[in-house]
C-alpha cells in the first residue's frame, strides 16, 4: 500500500489542516493547477493552493470515486457540486520514498466547472 496516499486520505478526512499538509508535502513539491499556466514550486505554494482548494470544495459533496495506484503514483478521480455545477476531475499525485507528495496535478472538466473554479480559487487565494 502507498503510505503517502493513506496519509493523504487521512488529511482529507481531517479537512486538510496545515500541520498534516506540512508533514505530507515535500520541501520541493510542485503543484500543477488546471487554471494557472506555470507550476507552483515549493511546500509553501503547494500548501497555499491545496488550502484554497480545500476552502472552495468545502461543503460541496467532494468525493473520490475512483483510485488508480501504481507504486508511488496515484490518480484519484473526484466529483463535487459547486453552485449547481457538477465538477469532475482528477488529482494525479506522485510520492517520494518517504511518502511525501513531490508532484500534484489537478485536471478538471467540464469547461464551465474550470471557469467557475478559476474564479473561486482566485477569491480564496486573495483572502489567504
Amino acid at each position: 500500500m502507498n503510505l503517502g496516499l493513506a496519509a493523504w486520505h487521512r488529511a482529507m478526512a481531517a479537512g486538510t489542516p496545515d500541520e498534516l499538509l506540512r508533514e505530507l508535502i515535500a520541501e520541493d513539491a510542485v503543484f500543477h493547477s488546471p487554471v494557472v499556466h506555470t507550476p507552483q514550486v515549493g511546500r509553501a505554494k503547494v500548501m497555499l493552493y491545496l488550502g484554497a482548494a480545500g476552502q472552495v470544495f468545502a461543503d460541496t459533496g467532494f468525493t473520490y470515486v475512483r483510485e488508480l495506484v501504481d507504486g508511488p503514483e496515484a490518480c484519484l478521480e473526484f466529483t463535487a457540486t459547486i453552485d449547481g455545477i457538477e465538477v469532475n476531475g482528477i488529482d494525479l499525485i506522485r510520492f517520494d520514498l518517504e511518502g511525501r507528495i513531490v508532484d500534484f496535478k489537478v485536471m478538471v472538466r467540464p469547461l464551465k466547472a474550470i471557469n467557475m473554479l478559476w474564479q473561486k480559487m482566485a477569491e480564496s487565494l486573495q483572502n489567504s
